[in-house]
């Protein structure tokens, strides 16, 4: 519709008149009417009623009515009279509704608007509907949460007519001193952009009743004296105060308002791309274009100007006009090009389609665009076809908007930085928002990259092939995915959807993108795999029940913390038989052992490949796929590394392994593993604890342990090995904790190692057939073992409780000005009971057995070299090293010959050792160790041993 009319003047110099105010406010109220009545045109018959008793439930508290919540809710919109069309939608909605007009004198309601792009061309059926409700200044705070819990009533009410309705509650008084909440998408943004978004309601709102706006009445080239504008016309009496209501003027919008309402566009946008950048792109041009009045202002002189084309003065097409002008001064004509794409599908209107659903005006005013642009048919099918899409084609539009977002955040943060506290958004929000940003479009290693963030209905597949690189008669274990491929010689010549190093990899990134689905016919071409469809097909089972789709975007509290794992799901051996080897001979079960990790008589690991699905507290999607080395080992380690930034809460573990090969006891024992590693040590929703676990697997021990927050871990190939490593000396006590199937050939020493405590030196000892083991696991949880020929208990325990005793009493010695109790020394013998080894206490033997005998000691010393040698001590006779060299041990040794009565040669044993306190030269010992000295008492004794037999 075109109405032209003859411009309004207003001079407040030379003076004005109530005839002209009237006028000028009839003009914005007949586009205000247009605007109404295409916002009900765009709504079904149904939902219309909405719009139309909107004013009226506030008006009256009537029982009848939606949202009526008691009768003491504040009620009674300023000089508003409804309509009988109104009174009509009232009693559809409640046919016993009766209209009464009370009289009431002073309303508690000033203005009601509706606000955004209702009426524009940017609505349709799916937009929402933004309601400014803004009461008087003076109501109390409970007369506010009245109304803010009968707006939350009524849009209850809307939603059930497929209605999103949104109605905010403030004061006019509140928003002219920034004091006002009002929120545009649920999450607080009024602070962010105080100016920006009044420039949007001057030139979007619709009035639906009480007050108007006095903005209206002071023309744009008088903005900058806009408050002794209203005042002359307040006092000056060409206006009823009760009749106005005043949010302030926009003469221009602060600097420091960009950065804060641009990075919420990019927040929104990464969702709903279309209207943000439109917005954006809108921010951008407000920055850098400073001497261009805002859109606002151009609407005002417009309607001052008896410019009334509605759709002239549409606000989706006045944006775009502005934004086409700057665009094309900046010879920016790929970016322009983006903001026309955004704007037709912003608008929803598919104008290739006949029969096309769509209110007439808003195909029109479309039509005249794209007819500007100089669209050709092919770009109107291609838009309008994007249910049809496929994933190639939305890879390169998610590529555009990226690049598009990216040079907006850049460009805001830069300008964040340079206003500093000046911003009218906190540094705590930027980081939020550059948070979802980073997690919904940053590449990283092993992301999933999301490629459709709402930009077309679904990419769902009829027909997926995955082709094995193998099938193109190429090296390496590459994946290729196809679609309708219906002879597999068409792989040739069909273009290539994606490649992936494995499967496991092409199946998620086609599950999270929404390709793979229930109904998507599967063609496997396995090559030198082993794939199938039935795998794919359960792999696509598990993922639908571990990984729901789409994901719920992540939580601002989610956001405002560091980033944490919640699930993984580990896929064991895709593609992949573990015992193909095996198989092919019949040599897949030689004996009872059935532990995955050390399968059968060969001890085989099962655990080929382990591809880690994971989802994060940001709700990002990787996948981490180990095939080379010790692919399980390394998946723990990262899992503990994930873990151990947030022990508070642990996540979800999942394994699935494909039902060939011994499939589900694979999964299940690697669930019960996975479990047992975090709950030691992360137990009570602390640590990481200080534990060494041990993990047998392949014939082989994996030592897994924390130095600080880094998991680590040793691999030890054989027995002795191990015994090396648990020898070593540890700077705390820290424990050996054997997995539940590690150390099946090593009862005894599973025992011990369960039997470990803290703060004290434990012995313990088995004897039979004539041979008796020992360990002692000292105070720090280091473990020392040794195995002897011996016939009696006291010849196996006496001479190591001696010894021990000595280091024991030197150690009180040394410690009698520190607090705290000294341990002492705690026997006990291992024995088999009920099927499993045992440590029993015996503490009778504690104190030792004497036997005859004579001193041997040994005292260490560091020599300038830097070596470590050894004075012996046999009673009172001297043996150094600085005198007899490397004929240390043959003197020792024929001296202790000499004073035997027989020839028999029983084993001497060291009675004491001492150690210099640099025992390593880089460092200091304070305080050695108990298993440093066995470990030296072991060398001396060995050294001694071999020479008297």
């Amino acid at each position: 519709m075109t109405v032209q009319a003859l411009p309004i003047v207003l001079d407040f110099e030379e003076g004005i008149d109530r005839k002209t105010l009237q006028r000028l406010r009839d003009r914005f109220l007949l586009v205000n009417r247009q605007r109404w009545e295409r916002a009900c045109s765009a709504l079904t018959w149904r939902q219309q009623v909405v719009l139309e008793v909107l004013p009226l439930v506030f008006h009256l508290n009537h029982p009848s009515l939606p949202g009526y919540l008691d009768g003491s809710c504040p009620m009674g919109l300023s000089g508003y009279t409804p309509s009988k069309s109104t009174l009509n939608a009232a009693r559809r909605v409640a046919r016993s509704f009766c209209y009464r007009d009370k009289g009431l004198r002073h309303p508690d309601i000033d203005s009601l608007f509706l606000m955004g792009s209702p009426g524009t061309l940017g609505h349709s059926v799916a937009s929402d509907l933004d309601v400014w409700l803004c009461h008087r200044a003076d109501l109390s705070a409970q007369g506010v949460r009245s109304l803010e819990r009968k707006a939350d009533k009524l849009s209850a009410w809307a939603a059930t007519l497929g209605v999103e309705l949104h109605v905010f509650v403030f004061s006019a008084s509140d928003w002219r001193a920034g004091r006002q909440q009002a929120e545009v998408t649920g999450e607080n943004c009024g602070s962010a952009q105080h100016y920006l978004l009044l420039d949007e309601f001057y030139r979007t709102s619709i009035h639906l009743g009480g007050q108007y706006p006095m903005w209206w009445l002071v023309p744009v080239e008088s903005e900058a004296d806009y408050d002794e504008c209203r005042r002359r016309l307040v006092d000056c009496r060409f206006i009823k105060p009760h009749e106005y209501i005043d949010f302030g003027p926009v003469p221009a919008i602060p600097p420091e308002e960009f950065p804060g309402a641009g990075i919420w566009q990019l927040y929104k946008g990464i969702d709903a791309p279309w209207k943000a950048i439109l917005k954006l792109l809108l921010i951008e041009c407000y920055a850098t274009d400073r001497e261009q009045s805002l859109l606002s202002a151009n609407f005002k002189q417009a309607v001052h100007q008896g410019h009334l084309d509605v759709d002239s003065l549409d606000p989706y097409v006045m944006m775009y006009r502005r934004l086409e002008n700057w665009l094309l001064n900046q010879d920016a004509g790929s970016r322009l090009e983006l903001v026309r794409r955004s704007l037709y599908l912003k608008t929803g209107l598919p104008l290739s389609r006949a029969g096309m659903v769509g209110d007439q005006w808003r195909i029109d005013m479309l039509r005249r665009l794209v007819e500007h642009w100089q669209w050709d048919d092919s770009q109107l099918r291609s838009l309008d076809d994007r249910q049809n899409w496929r994933a190639e084609e939305v890879i390169g539009l998610r590529r555009i908007i990226v690049s598009e977002l990216t040079h907006s955040y850049r460009l805001l943060s830069r300008m964040a930085r340079e206003q500093g506290t000046d911003a009218a958004i906190s540094p705590h929000d930027i980081n939020l928002l550059g948070r979802k940003l980073y997690a919904a479009f940053q590449r990283k290693a092993g992301k999933v990259e999301m490629i459709n963030p709402g930009l077309v209905p679904s990419l769902a597949e009829e027909n997926l092939s995955f082709h094995h690189q193998s099938e193109q008669g190429r090296d390496g274990e590459g994946w290729l995915l196809f679609r309708d491929l219906e002879d597999p010689s068409d792989a040739f010549w069909k273009p290539v959807i994606r490649r992936s190093g494995n499967l496991a990899e092409l199946l998620v990134w086609c599950y999270c993108n929404g390709l793979l689905g229930r109904a998507t016919r599967l063609n496997v071409r396995a090559g030198t795999s082993v794939a199938n469809v039935l795998e794919v097909r359960e792999i696509l089972d598990v993922m639908q029940a571990f990984l729901p789709m789409p994901l719920p975007p992540a939580s601002r509290q989610a956001l405002s913390r560091a980033v944490r794992p919640l699930k993984n799901l580990l896929l064991v051996n895709v593609a992949t038989d573990p015992q193909a080897h095996l198989s092919e001979k019949g040599l897949h079960k030689l004996s009872a052992r059935n532990d995955s990790l050390g399968f059968s008589g060969g001890h085989d690991n099962l655990v080929s490949t382990i591809d880690q699905v994971a989802l994060n507290s940001w709700q990002e999607v990787s996948v981490q796929h180990y095939a080379a080395g010790d692919t399980l080992i390394q998946c723990l380690k990262n899992v503990l590394a994930q873990v151990a930034q947030s022990p508070a809460e642990l996540p979800e573990i999942q394994v699935f392994a494909s039902s060939r090969g011994h499939g589900a006891a694979i999964a299940r024992r690697l669930q019960e593993l996975f479990g047992d590693v975090l709950r030691q040590f992360f137990a009570g929703g602390h640590g990481p604890h200080p534990v060494r676990y041990l993990i047998e697997m392949d014939r082989r021990y994996f030592l897994l342990q924390f130095n600080g927050l880094e998991p680590s871990f040793a691999v030890l190939n054989n027995r002795q090995a191990l015994m090396d490593a648990l020898l070593q000396p540890q700077e705390r006590y820290l424990p050996m904790v054997p997995d539940r199937h590690a150390l099946r050939d090593e009862p005894e020493l599973k025992a011990v190692c369960e039997a470990s405590e803290p703060d004290s030196l434990q012995v313990f000892w088995s004897l039979r057939a004539g041979i008796g083991r020992l360990w002692v696991v000292d105070e720090c949880g280091s473990i020392w073992s040794r195995s002897l020929r011996v016939q009696r208990r006291s010849h196996l325990l006496s001479p190591l409780l001696r010894f021990l005793d000595s280091l024991l009493e030197r150690r009180m010695l040394r410690q009698l000005d520190m607090a705290g109790p000294l341990g002492g020394i705690q026997c006990h013998e291992l024995v088999r009971r009920g099927g499993r080894w045992q440590a029993v206490a015996r503490p009778d033997q504690q104190a030792g057995i004497a036997l005859p005998g004579f001193e041997v000691q040994g005292v260490g010393v560091r020599q300038g070299d830097g070596s470590l040698k050894f004075d012996i001590y046999c009673q009172d006779r001297e043996f150094t090293a600085e005198e007899y060299g490397e004929q240390l041990i043959p003197a020792v040794a024929h001296y202790i010959r000499s004073l035997r009565r027989s020839n028999e040669p029983y084993p001497i044993y060291l009675t004491d050792l001492h150690l210099p306190h640099d025992l390593e030269p880089q460092q200091y010992q304070r305080d050695i160790q108990t298993c440093q000295y066995l470990h030296y008492r072991s060398l001396l004794e060995d050294a001694l041993n071999r020479q008297l037999r």
